[in-house]
């Protein structure tokens, strides 16, 4: 698969690569760094980045102005993106072609080609992969910039390496983006400066949330609740895994309210939720899922399957 996608890079001039709304550092990670690694090895190819820009992750790389005549003829590839309702602009659709690379489960099989790799530990480590499939059969060399943005990838989903996603593969990768030349104490700073209101906001989690005598755990953060902390919704998605080491706890369920919606991050420690996810628009891996809801009546639904889920565990 990867060879094919190097292929069909290869017959393409423009090539537009998107990632999923509300981005982490896997998400810039893995589509900055592919598109740095394109422009390196293909110096002629018109490469851009597309998605509206992110504030807080402005320290990693920024966002091209891309119109939708640029899409005439164009490869699109969507990186670390599950589903095409979580895709970041929706002219992503008006390309000739469209590869979906991905380490989330194949819930949503969109694309002319695909590459989803449930046991990667991010995008960005399969974009290194990538590279190194290039490196071997056409001499692809990996700019400094791109192994940057990959290390910050997997960095941030592997969370610093230490959840169980980061595999031996996952180290030999890293080793090896450290050889290259940036400075990985800029990457760690600008990820404390981000998290440190959520450093105060997750103190709040671990007071305040709830429990049944099932192990089934949630909390609901208000817009009210987000102010006070200083902390935007989008922001939020690495308090998720806040609760995982909190004694008795089978699934935990944590709700941000946006403006127009609900953000719901499921977590389990044994019984599969996402399905569950996808019944509200979502999805994910088997124990770490997404979805929305609109109200907190439907919030108190998904809160009352869960419990219902924990209880028959």
């Amino acid at each position: 698969m990867k060879r094919q996608i190097i292929d069909t890079i290869e017959q393409h001039s423009t090539i537009i690569i998107h990632r999923h709304v509300r981005p982490d550092p896997d998400a810039f990670g893995s589509q900055v760094g592919l598109m740095k690694l394109i422009q390196a090895n293909y110096p002629d190819k018109n490469v851009y980045a597309a998605g509206s820009d992110d504030g807080q992750l402005s320290f990693l790389a920024g966002q091209d102005l891309v119109t939708d005549n640029m899409y005439e003829n164009a490869l699109v590839i969507v990186t670390d993106t599950a589903n095409t309702e979580r895709v970041d602009g929706q002219s992503y659709l008006k390309g000739s072609r469209l590869v979906k690379i991905d380490h989330h489960p194949n819930v949503d099989p969109y694309g002319d080609v695909l590459w989803v790799d449930t046991d990667a530990s991010s995008c960005s480590e399969m974009i290194y992969e990538l590279f190194a499939e290039g490196r071997d059969v056409k001499g692809w060399k990996l700019p400094d910039e791109s192994a940057r943005l990959l290390f910050a990838g997997i960095v941030g989903d592997t969370g610093r390496f230490m959840y169980p996603s980061a595999t031996g593969k996952t180290f030999e990768i890293a080793s090896e983006l450290i050889k290259y030349n940036f400075d990985r104490q800029q990457i760690f700073a600008g990820m404390y400066e981000v998290e440190r209101n959520l450093l105060h906001l997750q103190g709040y989690v671990y007071q305040n949330f709830t429990i049944d005598e099932n192990g089934a755990a949630y909390i609901k953060l208000t817009k009210t609740i987000l102010e006070q902390f200083d902390v935007k919704a989008e922001e939020t998605s690495s308090l998720v895994s806040s609760l995982g080491d909190v004694k008795g706890i089978c699934a935990w369920l944590i709700f941000v309210e946006e403006e127009d919606q609900i953000r719901v991050r499921l977590r389990s420690k044994g019984i599969v939720i996402n399905n569950l996810a996808a019944e509200y628009g979502g999805g994910g891996h088997p124990l770490a899922a997404g979805a929305s809801v609109k109200t907190w009546e439907e919030a108190d639904e998904v809160i009352q399957k869960v419990q219902s889920l924990c209880a028959c565990n």
